[in-house]
């Protein structure tokens, strides 16, 4: 048998992990064709089909998926023992990749990542938006951030950025003028309300507080987007009223283009966290950057 690529296993592991050609080639930064010709060459060198393809998915065959549980643990111990020449440097080097909400991309990360980079020149940071909560590292993330009500009870989890946030509910005064301005989170029902929807199509529920009191209402309206850059601008073109992260607010609402609806209610909830299994080794440029939050960087503490 000719000598088998280790970059080839590596493809194979992440088109399986991402159960995809075109997920792992947006991971790997490589063209789907060229994960697909090291796949065929890795199973033709083999003498077995490792994966099955439909136009749908791809999933393991018992083949692909006896070499894939043998596989993570050899990459991972390559990855420690190359990892382990860290301790020989004056500064550590190596990839941090990061899967992050887009509140957190967007808003918390940009001065957090600036600083750590600026402190640690040898470490690469490779950041994803991505709302939905998943396995980060089934998905070839080292860690992920995400919001206290979605993190797994076996994860260590870190604060990262702000401890404190809000919740605000904004529009624009010309649409006030026409419609009137709520009073109370029940006064949204007959309002036109410019909703969040996640890539699941669950457009979900706006919460209210005061005074230990909660109120829940199902926003109905005009526009339903995934961006909040397509929900502001409506807001701001008087369409309607707008909810989301008071950070995603805050310069409209400076300059007056949008208004604050009901702002004794608008809910706090606690900061993100940057969330990791708990293994026996943990990679240097993630304990680098577990450590730089610890000291406090950037409101990391």
């Amino acid at each position: 048998m000719a000598r088998i690529s280790l970059e080839d296993l590596q493809v194979f592991l992440a088109v399986a992990e991402a159960r995809g050609f075109r997920g792992a080639a947006e991971r790997l930064g490589q063209s789907a064709s060229t994960l697909s010709d090291a796949v065929r060459r890795l199973e033709s060198q083999v003498g077995l089909r490792l994966l099955n393809r439909t136009t749908r998915s791809v999933t393991p065959t018992d083949a692909g998926a006896s070499l894939i549980m043998r596989l993570g643990p050899a990459f991972g111990a390559l990855d420690e023992a190359l990892d382990a020449l860290n301790a020989w440097r004056d500064s550590p080097t190596g990839t941090l990749r990061l899967n992050v909400p887009g509140i957190v991309a967007r808003v918390v990360l940009p001065p957090i990542a600036a600083a750590f980079l600026a402190e640690y020149p040898g470490i690469r940071l490779e950041v994803s938006e991505d709302n939905r909560f998943l396995d980060v590292v089934a998905a070839g993330f080292d860690a992920g951030v995400r919001y206290e009500e979605r993190l797994e009870r076996d994860m260590i989890a870190v604060p990262l950025g702000p401890r404190h946030q809000r919740f605000a509910t904004a529009a624009a005064p010309a649409y006030l003028a026409r419609h009137g301005t709520p009073t109370h989170p029940r006064d949204l029902v007959n309002h036109a309300c410019l909703t969040h929807r996640f890539a699941s199509g669950v457009e979900p529920a706006w919460e209210f507080e005061r005074d230990g009191e909660v109120v829940r209402i199902q926003p109905q309206g005009p526009l339903a987007s995934s961006t909040i850059d397509l929900q502001l601008a409506a807001a701001i073109a008087g369409l309607g009223i707008v909810s989301s992260f008071e950070a995603f607010l805050t310069a409209p609402l400076a300059d007056g283009r949008l208004v604050p609806v009901l702002p004794e209610w608008w809910q706090p909830f606690t900061g993100p966290w940057l969330y990791f299994p708990n293994r026996r080794h943990m990679p240097t440029p993630l304990r680098a950057f577990v450590d730089f939050l610890k000291r406090g960087g950037v409101g990391g503490g």
